[in-house]
């Protein structure tokens, strides 16, 4: 199986090939999307191109993993420079627990002879039903969110950020594939990561049209990017640290066999319109979430601790929470250009 990382040291950058307890570095690549695009011009996979000789210097994981090393971990794929060439994408409703979840959040009147059936629950219904088409026919579109362009992706260990003017913020424990789209419009897998995808469930709680305006947040993804792995059936944990402690913990499942749609069915609908088939522009696209602390009650803390684990995607991924202070949140003015 192959694993890169992405790694920088000041304006440093180099792309390093996993292989546990080291990192080793790539010669003359310094971002995977360069390294990327070479492979689609050339006609060559990822995976041929990482194993050609010529590789660099060895670096410890251990060390830049921990912090101790002058080299940082950051996020998987980046376009440096140019982060509205990305869009950061989901689908939710793909997971019987997201679906559980939702449907508690948006449950507006119960009463003892009736438990109404909720949009969100009807949607996820629909999926199970025509979200997994036989090979080469199309099925039923799942649920699609949009969550910012490559400035609200962060690094694995930096902060996720509870802006001043979000009701909350919660992990979204997820798998997330990355893709490039080549000169002729066709779109690549360039593979896939673990990615906390951070939403503001509060807001979202008041009213299920709220959706959209909960998604755009920061997010993180890493610190890993798969190129080679199994989607079939993937299991792993989410877990909350508050100060040293663990506080929540669940075990995760996720992969095809566990979701409503296949993830050709998933793709399809994403790449199918023409606007998300631009050459050049990578796509970091969510697959959703199995279960989230909040819909068991855990409401996260500044300063706690956020960690999502798959088997088979690398080391885990951590991020500490950030919550601005309300009096930072200030009337944004128009300024009239006439």
């Amino acid at each position: 199986m192959v694993r890169l990382v992405q790694i920088s040291s000041g304006k440093k950058r180099r792309v390093a090939l996993v292989a546990e307890p080291h990192l080793a570095c790539l010669e003359s690549v310094t971002s995977v999307y360069e390294l990327a695009a070479s492979c689609i011009h050339d006609g060559v996979t990822l995976s041929e191109r990482v194993r050609e000789p010529g590789s660099g210097e060895l670096l410890s994981y251990d060390d830049v993993y921990s912090g101790k090393s002058q080299w940082r971990l950051l996020p998987p794929i980046d376009i440096p420079d140019y982060p509205e060439r990305m869009l950061v994408s989901g689908t939710g409703l793909t997971h019987l627990g997201s679906a559980k979840n939702r449907q508690a959040m948006h449950l507006q009147t119960v009463t003892d002879t009736a438990k109404p059936i909720t949009d969100s629950m009807r949607m996820f219904e629909w999926g199970i039903e025509g979200g997994r088409p036989k090979e080469g026919e199309i099925g039923i579109a799942p649920e699609w969110f949009y969550k910012g362009n490559g400035a609200s992706v962060r690094p694995p260990f930096a902060p996720l950020t509870v802006p001043a003017h979000a009701e909350d913020g919660g992990e979204e424990a997820e798998i997330a594939g990355i893709y490039l789209i080549a000169p002729d419009g066709t779109p690549h897998r360039i593979g896939m990561c673990a990615g906390n995808e951070f939403a503001d469930h509060k807001f979202e709680r008041r009213n299920y049209l709220n959706l959209a305006g909960s998604k755009l947040r920061q997010c993180s993804i890493g610190p890993e990017l798969v190129v080679s792995g199994d989607f079939r059936a993937v299991t792993g944990d989410v877990s909350i640290e508050r100060d040293g402690e663990t506080i929540w913990r669940k075990a995760i499942e996720t992969g095809e066999e566990n979701m409503s749609h296949s993830l050709a069915n998933l793709e399809h609908h994403h790449f199918k319109f023409e606007g998300h088939r631009i050459p050049g522009h990578v796509h970091i696209h969510f697959f959703g979430a199995h279960s989230l602390s909040f819909g068991e009650g855990i409401e996260l803390q500044n300063g706690d601790w956020m960690q999502v684990r798959f088997e088979g995607y690398g080391r885990a991924l951590r991020n500490p929470i950030r919550i601005e202070e309300k009096k930072q949140d200030r009337l944004v003015r128009v300024q009239p250009l006439s």
